[in-house]
C-alpha cells in the first residue's frame, strides 16, 4: 500500500468517486426516455464505467479495484452522512425538511441495491476488460470497452431494479427500467467511444505505461495488491 501513484490517477479517481455521488443523487428522480422509465443517474452514471475501462486498460485490474473500493467508501460514508443530517432536528426557520428527506434520504433498501450493483457492475467490468485485452494481445479496445460495458452495466442494472423496486412497480415496469438503464448505458459507452480511445492513448503516452495483468490476482478483496 506504499505504492505511488500519478496525479492522473488519482484525478481519474476523483472523477469517478464524483460520478458515482452524483448519480446516486439523481437515481431520486424517476424519468421518462421515450416510452420507457430509468433513475435520471442514468445522465451521468455511464461516465463511471467509462472512467473505470481507461484504468482498467492503462494501469490495470489492481488500480481498477482500489479506485472502485474508493468509491464504494465514498458511497457509503456520503449515505451515513445524509441520514444523519435527516435524522438531526432542523431549525426552526427551515422549511424545507421534507424536500431534503426526499432527494437525499434513501431507504436502506436503495442504498445497500446500489451499493451492491456497484460493486458487482463495476468488477466485472474491470475483469473482463482486464481479462480480454490479455486474450487480444492489447488489439480492440472499441469491441473490449463495449463487451466490459455490456457485461457490467447489464449486472449493474439487472441488481439495483431487483433489490430496489421489485414488489413497488409491476413486473413490466421492472423490465423495462433494466433492459432501458443497461441499453441507454453501452449506448452511451459507444457514442463517447471516440474519445474515450483518445484520452487511454494520451493518458499511455504521458504514463509511459500500458499494463498488461499476467499476475494479478482478481480477488476483490486483495487491496494489498497494487
Amino acid at each position: 500500500m506504499r505504492n505511488k501513484v500519478s496525479v492522473l490517477f488519482l484525478l481519474a479517481g476523483v472523477v469517478f468517486a464524483s460520478c458515482l455521488l452524483i448519480s446516486n443523487i439523481l437515481a431520486s428522480k424517476i424519468i421518462m426516455i421515450g416510452p420507457w422509465s430509468a433513475p435520471a443517474g442514468v445522465l451521468i452514471f455511464p461516465l463511471a464505467y467509462i472512467i473505470n475501462d481507461v484504468i482498467a486498460e492503462v494501469w490495470g485490474y489492481a488500480k481498477a479495484r482500489l479506485i472502485i473500493w474508493t468509491g464504494f467508501g465514498a458511497n457509503l460514508l456520503a449515505a451515513l452522512f445524509f441520514m444523519l443530517a435527516i435524522q438531526l432536528p432542523a431549525a426552526p426557520f427551515y422549511q424545507s425538511q421534507e424536500a431534503f428527506q426526499t432527494i437525499l434520504g434513501s431507504s436502506t433498501r436503495i442504498v445497500f441495491a446500489s451499493l451492491m450493483a456497484y460493486m458487482v457492475g463495476s468488477f466485472l467490468n474491470a475483469y473482463v476488460m482486464s481479462r480480454f485485452k490479455l486474450m487480444t494481445k492489447g488489439k480492440n479496445f472499441s469491441l473490449r470497452a463495449i463487451v466490459s460495458t455490456l457485461v457490467g452495466e447489464g449486472a449493474d442494472s439487472l441488481i439495483f431494479i431487483c433489490i430496489a423496486f421489485v414488489g413497488i412497480f409491476p413486473l413490466p415496469v421492472i423490465l423495462g427500467m433494466i433492459v432501458t438503464q443497461a441499453l441507454l448505458k453501452t449506448v452511451y459507452e459507444i457514442i463517447v467511444l471516440p474519445l474515450t480511445f483518445v484520452v487511454v492513448k494520451k493518458v499511455k503516452a504521458i504514463e509511459g505505461i500500458d499494463t498488461f495483468d499476467e499476475n494479478v490476482s482478481y480477488n476483490p478483496f486483495r487491496l494489498k495488491q497494487v
